[in-house]
């Protein structure tokens, strides 16, 4: 029971942190479809960070580095997203998918053509980080602290009071919902937008890192996050793209992922014979269980998908 509250909260702690990502993003009026490759990219940034670190660096050191690192490439790569859809007014939904595809693809290359330099012999797509890790776990008893769920809580805390206590929270809400209202105000809406998209890109970096640090001491990037992405984006429209709401979704869908990986250690759940496959399915399934029941009831930011022209009305 321990191993599966553990699990729970690392897992429902990178869904947190990468649907608030995708709640100031959308809250700005801009679709970020593109959380995937976000999370990947911000993923390989912390992670060639630990790699690189020389060795005898404090644990301290070796946490603040590794966030910092997730979140400049995660801002970096979010910005892709910025320049096309807000400057040029691209499609929001096909720069978002292109940003998950590159991501994956553009990760392996990079950590093979790593490893390729280092030894030519070795064309894996593997990072590892077996020591540094170590620095983000704090075992109290039988139980695997992990320093992300504070870094969630903290996160959750923060998007809570900047939209809702803040002037720069409420004008961005007012560019998502109205941004020629809140230009006629003398709001700049591109300048708003930009801002909810790196802040998506920051969480998404965040939630990347914290995805490829929750059971593993090493990561494959061909393999990208396995959905949670598109997981996140489920938990943020379940939460009514509101940080208090996203937090139980959040809590939800991660207990359905943990269920995933430590049912066999409950014994009436192994009794049911039940292949681990339809597990490691369940939260995708409930998913669109839960969309499909509450999809007529979901409100989002009126003007979220549509490039904003200064002339209409």
């Amino acid at each position: 029971m321990l191993l599966l509250v553990q699990y729970t909260l690392i897992f429902a702690s990178v869904l947190l942190l990468v649907a608030l990502g995708g709640c100031f993003s959308e809250h700005s009026g801009v679709i970020n479809l593109g959380l995937e490759g976000i999370m990947v990219i911000g993923a390989l940034g912390g992670a060639l960070m630990m790699r690189y670190l020389p060795a005898g660096t404090s644990g301290f050191m070796i946490v603040i580095l590794t966030l910092l690192a997730a979140i400049v490439f995660g801002v970096a790569y979010s910005a892709l997203l910025a320049v096309a859809s807000i400057n040029f007014k691209a499609d929001q939904t096909i720069v978002g998918t292109a940003l998950n595809m590159l991501g994956t693809a553009g990760a392996t290359v990079l950590v093979k053509a790593i490893n390729t330099a280092a030894n030519p012999d070795d064309v894996s797509s593997t990072i590892q980080y077996i020591e540094p890790k170590k620095a983000f776990i704090v075992n109290i008893g039988s139980f695997e602290f992990n320093w992300f769920m504070v870094v969630a809580v903290i996160m959750l805390i923060f998007a809570y009071v900047v939209l809702y206590k803040t002037k720069f929270g409420l004008r961005l809400m007012a560019c998502g919902e109205h941004p020629q209202a809140a230009d006629s105000v003398g709001i700049d809406v591109h300048k708003m937008r930009w801002a909810g998209v790196l802040i998506s890109g920051m969480l998404g970096g965040l939630g990347g890192i914290c995805y490829i640090l929750a059971g593993v001491s090493e990561w494959k990037f061909e393999n990208g996050v396995a959905g949670f992405g598109f997981l996140a984006l489920a938990v943020m429209i379940f939460g009514q793209w509101k940080p208090t709401r996203i937090a139980l979704a959040a809590l939800l869908f991660g207990f359905f992922r943990a269920l995933s990986n430590v049912y066999f250690g409950f014994d009436w759940l192994v009794s049911l014979n039940i292949p681990g496959s339809v597990y490691n399915m369940m939260p995708y399934i409930i998913s669109l269980i839960v969309l499909a029941l509450t999809s007529q009831h979901s409100r989002a930011p009126k003007a979220e998908g549509i490039p904003y022209d200064k002339g209409m009305r």
